[in-house]
């Protein structure tokens, strides 16, 4: 029996391995550690659930992240436009004259902007030029972080998401937006002060090209979403959700990456962030907000990634698709067989996990 270990025919491995006769399941000695294979339902990818090497919940907070903040007096963007930062491109401001939030392009950008792409191909070999855009979206308090904000903030921050994205996805070099926020060193945050970040591009990324690719084959197979069938079923469970309001879901994935990992999605199927509506966002913000701060809580402020996945912005029609945001905290490191593999090892059930967050929701 060959089963691949990353392909977007989730389903066609389900039905390959149980009709390959394998041997069942050997009756589990009292106190024996046993580990899952976890199968990602859109993806096809596989995760090592790793119980036999299992953390109790507290004990991942026992890290504690560096701390690069050089303080308010050293920070570039306290005030912007003194340290040199580029003009800006969107800003909002309070009543009394004071800014909230602003974005402006990354000082040292990873795409030229708005270049056009342009061939640089090298014998077999496929290259062009790093054409797109690269911003900032800044908020104000160098202190406050996202998990530490208001609704109302956090909501401004997908205005500005949204903003700058209808703004730039029609633009010539730019067939996908990412829309991502580093905290902590570790975690890619060369500067301490709270910002997200955008970048244009005229590639669409692997990783998203195996989200619709599988979203379109389990369409094409089931006549459902998907997303809206894992949506669903953890609405109904609830066993690995950790926050839900009536538009939006936050739970820690059935084949979870990384420990702790949790997904916030629209409940109402959704492909493309851009169309989210002014009172949606503050009902996201609801979520979002509660889930990150129960991760900060109860891992001890750790380092963390969030992105949103969203439909390209390529010209074509992604209806099976399904906007969603990743937040993924720092608890492991990858070695050699997450490296060779492909396959990222958990330490913790993501039932587990959730449990624990509600904890903290439910004590804060």
């Amino acid at each position: 029996m060959n089963i691949n270990v990353s392909s977007t025919g989730a389903l066609e491995q389900k039905e390959e391995i149980l009709e390959s006769g394998e041997p069942e399941k050997k009756e589990k000695k009292k106190g024996e550690p046993v580990s899952e294979l976890r199968q990602d339902l859109v993806t096809g990818d596989w995760v090592v659930i790793a119980t036999g090497r299992a953390k109790r919940p507290d004990e991942f907070g026992q890290y504690e992240r560096i701390k690069n903040d050089t303080g308010i007096e050293n920070c570039l963007f306290e005030d912007p436009k003194a340290t040199g930062q580029e003009e800006d491109v969107l800003i909002y401001h309070r009543e009394d004259g004071e800014w909230t939030l602003r974005v402006f392009p990354n000082k040292y950008p990873a795409f030229s902007r708005g270049a056009l792409p342009k061939n640089l191909d090298d014998g077999p070999y496929f290259a062009m030029n790093g054409s797109g855009y690269h911003e900032v979206i800044v908020t104000r308090d160098h202190y406050k972080h996202i998990q530490e904000m208001e609704d109302a903030e956090v909501a401004e921050i997908f205005d500005a998401f949204q903003d700058r994205y209808l703004d730039l996805m029609n633009r010539k070099s730019v067939n996908y937006i990412a829309l991502f926020h580093n905290y902590g060193k570790e975690a890619g945050a060369s500067i301490a002060h709270p910002h997200s970040q955008l970048m244009a591009i005229p590639v669409i990324s692997p990783y998203i090209k195996q989200e619709l690719d599988g979203a379109e084959l389990y369409h094409k197979k089931s006549r459902h979403c998907v997303f809206c069938t894992i949506s669903d079923h953890e609405s109904e469970h609830k066993k690995r959700v950790v926050f839900e309001n009536e538009d939006f879901i936050a739970f820690c994935p059935f084949s979870s990456r990384v420990a702790f990992e949790i997904w916030v999605m629209p409940k109402k199927h959704s492909p493309y962030f851009e169309r989210i509506k002014n009172a949606e966002k503050l009902k996201l913000a609801d979520v979002f907000k509660k889930s990150l701060n129960s991760v900060c809580k109860a891992l001890n402020d750790p380092p963390y990634n969030f992105y949103i996945h969203t439909s390209p912005c390529d010209g074509k029609d992604y209806p099976h698709f399904h906007w969603h945001i990743e937040i993924l905290p720092h608890t492991a490191t990858w070695a050699g067989f997450e490296l060779e593999t492909g396959i990222e090892i958990s330490t913790i059930q993501p039932e587990v996990a959730a449990e624990y967050l509600r904890s903290v929701i439910n004590n804060s």
